[in-house]
């Protein structure tokens, strides 16, 4: 965002959202009831298994439109793949991955570009619809509303160990982990548009923190988080106390030091839990105290797994995290 401050940011009456303060998607009103919803994301292999990386980057590429109450159209490639020393094979099976969920989602792939690189890399341009009446943003939160968290954390900790060969592909807590990445977040998007719900964000590269903090920001309140209340992968505290850390895991507790206020009780360990950075994460959902029950029997009803973890409260933008 520091690099993008320099750039002139662009205004027109019909683009509801563009790249400020941290959006999950651009939109794009066409007429009335419809608006574009756009976004890009890619990157290189976290797992061994190339239809596997498939799958999770495209499920992660998804996530920027469903968390904005978009239905996913439209899908091109984005691929970096090196022209020597790695199999097509390899390739192949990774846009079948791929494209087994552009499937699942009920979107068209319809092309993509590919360049030649000695790391490979892989994700999507995405474009979908959504009504202009009933986008999600992160600036939607409103002081009173519940947050709710839709995935476990932890899994950029445990990516970590598995390269560093901690975990093995036939262990339980490595099929957890690919079921979690692997999930489209439909289903939860489609709670949120049922039920009208306003304030939303996904939480990938800047962990729950930063996420949580950007929902601060451009709403305009203070976010209060419950350590003790986040759901996450019990494994991942195992790895924190070998000390198998992400690098991107400080980074994010350094992007929020500033407004960042930590009660005492709170563990160093509950942090990095909080701060871990995450790929095809779940949603960071606000959600009025009067949607409350619904909101919970309709997740329910999708067979969704979701955790109650904090509340929003007028006043300056910051994250507060109690026990």
């Amino acid at each position: 965002m520091e690099i993008l401050k320099e750039l002139e940011v662009p205004t027109h009456p019909d683009l509801l959202q563009g790249f400020e303060e941290g959006a999950d998607a651009a939109i794009y009103r066409l007429t009335p009831e419809i608006a574009l919803v756009f976004s890009v994301d890619f990157f290189t292999p976290i797992v061994d298994d190339p239809f596997v990386f498939g799958q999770i980057a495209v499920a992660n590429s998804l996530s920027d439109l469903y968390v904005s109450g978009a239905k996913p159209l439209l899908a091109l490639n984005l691929i970096s793949f090196p022209k020597k020393g790695f199999s097509k094979e390899i390739l192949k099976e990774i846009l079948k991955g791929g494209y087994s969920k552009i499937k699942e989602a009920g979107a068209l792939l319809v092309g993509g570009h590919s360049v030649d690189d000695p790391e490979p890399k892989y994700g999507l341009a995405v474009i979908g619809i959504a009504h202009p009446n009933k986008i999600i943003t992160n600036k939607g939160a409103k002081a009173g509303d519940l947050l709710y968290l839709t995935k476990p954390l932890g899994l950029g900790i445990l990516l970590t160990a598995y390269k560093a060969k901690l975990i093995q592909p036939q262990s339980e807590v490595y099929q957890q982990m690919i079921s979690i990445m692997t999930e489209l977040n439909n289903r939860v998007s489609e709670v949120m548009l049922e039920l009208e719900l306003k304030g939303a964000t996904d939480i990938t590269g800047f962990g729950l923190l930063g996420h949580a903090l950007e929902m601060a920001l451009a709403s305009k309140k203070t976010i209060l988080l419950y350590a003790s209340k986040v759901p996450y992968f019990k494994e991942a505290k195992e790895f924190i106390r070998m000390g198998i850390i992400p690098e991107g895991d400080y980074y994010n507790l350094n992007f929020c030091k500033n407004l960042l206020k930590i009660n005492p009780q709170v563990s160093e360990e509950d942090l990095f839990i909080l701060a871990d950075a995450q790929t095809s994460g779940g949603f960071l959902i606000s959600v009025p105290q009067e949607k409350r029950i619904l909101f919970e029997e309709k997740a329910k009803e999708r067979g969704l797994s979701i955790n109650l973890i904090g509340e929003v409260k007028e006043g300056e933008p910051y994250i507060e995290v109690l026990p």
